[in-house]
């Protein structure tokens, strides 16, 4: 019987934070669709692949990821992109 009170305890104790990683797994999953929104956004407005479409494809994709509190992507081959 003291087994199982202690497993119960523990359980108890252990449920919040299965809660806490759901919920920032739950707001990672929505920043991760907002960006790819913004990407679609940005790719749409501006289709071609020219120097100047690229530059405002990027302005427009950075413009949508801060205005919805989100970081700016890195360009391939900064430190920590992959």
């Amino acid at each position: 019987m003291k087994r199982f009170a202690m497993l119960l305890a523990a359980v108890l104790l252990l449920q919040p934070l299965g809660a806490r990683a759901t919920q920032q797994g739950q707001s990672a999953m929505r920043n991760w669709k907002t960006m790819d929104n913004c990407a679609r956004q940005a790719q749409t407005a501006y289709p071609d692949f020219s120097a100047e479409a690229n530059a405002k494809r990027d302005a427009k994709l950075k413009e949508c990821l801060t205005g919805n509190g989100l970081p700016p992507r890195q360009p391939p081959g900064q430190p920590g992109s992959h």
